[in-house]
């Protein structure tokens, strides 16, 4: 299926490894143009290399508003224009009783999972208004709106990601930017990765069997009994960035293989 993207230009943060990846190869093969970032530029290189197309890739902190404006100008340097931003980059950061976080716990997260979403609108929106057409993507969670007890402030700055871009999905419509979330749950990523391997060692198990156990007793939804791959992400990702998406604005699209167990978003 065409998805009528071609040569169009998009910014994806979080390119190295993961969803970021997955969506950047995806992208790559409806011929985007792609502007990758990543703190580790280096892994982001050689991830790069393996990809068909024209990709650049740029080092930029993203808890910085003068590195996100950098890369906002990277990419209209390189390929003369911003189309689309999927933005990956997040953290799970820490993890415990909620009242047992320390401020800084709360900011850290706060900085990188939501803050960094709205630099990458104030940088990217100009270029995406002047031209009538753009796509914002941005990946919450599903703790977004199943939120699990010992994971406070990662729900937080997933919730509150959720509301923002639903927020901008009704204020830029008018200028032809379809703003929209993705929201994954337990993926196979490094993320998940490392989760599983700490639990196998509390366990003294192998990794598929922390897998097992934790899909039968904190994801009783994921009646599928598998975590869900990269690719299966990107492809929403592509839908929601493509000609083929434009009716689809301010939605929260979930793929997360039946882990909330509500009807709504």
């Amino acid at each position: 299926m065409d998805l009528g993207i071609t040569n169009r230009v998009a910014i994806i943060t979080g390119a190295k490894g993961g969803l970021g990846l997955a969506a950047a190869r995806e992208l790559a093969n409806e011929g985007v143009k792609l502007v990758l970032s990543d703190m580790d530029i280096e892994q982001l290189e050689k991830d790069a290399a393996l990809i068909d197309g024209d990709v650049i890739c740029y080092k930029a902190d993203i808890t910085r508003q003068e590195d996100v404006d950098a890369l906002a100008q990277a990419a209209i340097e390189s390929f003369g224009t911003i189309d689309i931003v999927v933005h990956t980059a997040g953290i799970t950061g820490a993890k415990g009783h909620p009242l047992d976080m320390k401020d800084e716990d709360f900011a850290d997260t706060w900085q990188i999972n939501f803050m960094s979403a709205v630099r990458m609108a104030r940088a990217t929106f100009p270029t995406m208004r002047a031209k009538g057409w753009g796509r914002f993507v941005c990946i919450t969670s599903e703790n977004a709106v199943q939120p699990y007890w010992d994971e406070a402030v990662y729900n937080v700055s997933k919730a509150a990601l959720a509301t923002f871009v639903k927020n901008l999905a009704y204020g830029e419509a008018e200028n032809g930017i379809l703003c929209n979330t993705v929201s994954p749950a337990f993926i196979e990523s490094p993320m998940t990765d490392g989760m599983m391997e700490k639990r196998s060692k509390e366990n003294s198990c192998s990794l598929d069997e922390a897998v097992e156990s934790f899909l039968a007793e904190e994801r009783p939804g994921i009646k599928l009994k598998r975590r869900g791959q990269p690719e299966e992400v990107s492809a929403a990702i592509a839908l929601a960035v493509s000609e083929r998406g434009s009716f689809i604005s301010g939605a929260n699209i979930r793929v997360d293989g039946g882990a909330v167990m509500s009807v709504q978003n």
